[in-house]
């Protein structure tokens, strides 16, 4: 079913952060709770990460109210990242098709900027990234498996 979430980089407090959300919307965390950096498949593409980052949160998610759920990570400057108020929350779309995925994907990145491409990722759905021609960033994420 598809779905809307709100999702929002940290500069290295993720979990923290998480924790007491948790607390306060007395919830639990979905999937497999606090998915660390130090989980990613090694990969060719993939840089070396520093020590000091690999136990920072890669993924959470956090029912809240309404079935709206809250998702976060933390975003290291060792991974170029820079988190600044504005760029730190992303609306994450989980549309039911590819086909559908692909079209808003196109729509919203029309007179903005691609920062991901759509593509199969290790945790298993089609993702990408962009930031619309009003500075609002978008992310999709699909479950729908290819037949």
């Amino acid at each position: 079913m598809a779905a809307v979430s709100t999702y929002i980089n940290f500069p290295r407090h993720t979990e923290e952060a998480f924790n007491f959300y948790k607390k306060v919307f007395k919830s639990e965390f979905n999937g497999t709770g606090l998915m660390r950096f130090k989980d990613i498949p090694p990969s060719e593409n993939t840089p070396p990460m520093p020590d000091e980052d690999k136990n920072l949160i890669m993924h959470v998610e956090l029912p809240i109210l309404g079935g709206h759920r809250l998702m976060g990570t933390d975003a290291p400057e060792s991974l170029g990242f820079n988190v600044n108020a504005g760029n730190n929350i992303h609306i994450n779309l989980e549309p039911d098709t590819r086909k559908e995925t692909e079209r808003l994907f196109s729509e919203l990145s029309e007179s903005g900027k691609v920062t991901m491409p759509l593509q199969d990722m290790f945790w298993g759905d089609y993702y990408g990234s962009c930031t619309d021609k009003f500075g609002i960033q978008w992310m999709f994420n699909c479950s729908e498996k290819l037949t």
